[in-house]
């Protein structure tokens, strides 16, 4: 009796276990193409970019290119939540019923960004802020000072910009991955496609 018993509750576990083994297969649909009566399938790839291995003049350069990669990855971060709170904050801004109203909500929303990311900010050195300016222009679409300009009204703007020359930054500065910043828009693409 008691193997017989035995023999059922292992048959009941085993059940439920094999039925939730099982899943169901989604179809797939593939376009396929007929070569010489055979069927070959065809699929779309993502784009791949193959970069080469740098190769520098002195070592003088080399230096210069790895503080720049950890200048980038130290700030990229950063930029690309400036383009996604600015996305995010001009929705608000649009449903606001008045100009008291959306200058309340910047207020509010800058002191939440100061207070969660300020301290972090001002340890950031010169040349992670400029970079910190280009990439937020890359991710925005917009200068700094167009934002600043949009969000704040061309007074803040125009003091910013003049304090920003003070310590050698400019605000009004554009991003050129074509020419002046090429190797900051490499660097920034090897980052998303997860290469360093």
């Amino acid at each position: 009796m008691k193997l017989r018993e035995f023999i059922i509750i292992i048959f009941l576990m085993q059940v439920p276990l094999g039925v939730l083994s099982q899943e169901t297969l989604q179809p797939i649909v593939l376009v396929a193409a007929i070569v010489g009566g055979d069927t070959i399938l065809q699929a779309q790839l993502s784009s791949v970019t193959i970069y080469s291995t740098r190769k520098f003049k002195n070592p003088w350069d080399q230096k210069r290119y790895e503080k720049l990669v950890r200048n980038v990855r130290k700030v990229y971060p950063y930029a690309r939540l400036a383009g996604l709170k600015l996305r995010e904050y001009e929705s608000v801004l649009k449903a606001a019923p008045s100009d008291h109203e959306r200058r309340k909500i910047m207020k509010q929303a800058e002191k939440e960004l100061t207070d969660k990311f300020g301290p972090e900010l001002k340890k950031l050195n010169f040349s992670q802020g400029k970079i910190l300016i280009k990439l937020i222009d890359r991710e925005t679409g917009n200068s700094s000072y167009t934002l600043l300009q949009e969000l704040r009204g061309k007074f803040t703007a125009f003091i910013w910009q003049q304090l920003a020359r003070i310590f050698g930054y400019n605000l009004k500065i554009n991003y050129d991955p074509l020419g002046e910043d090429y190797q900051i828009e490499e660097i920034v693409q090897r980052i998303e496609a997860g290469g360093f």
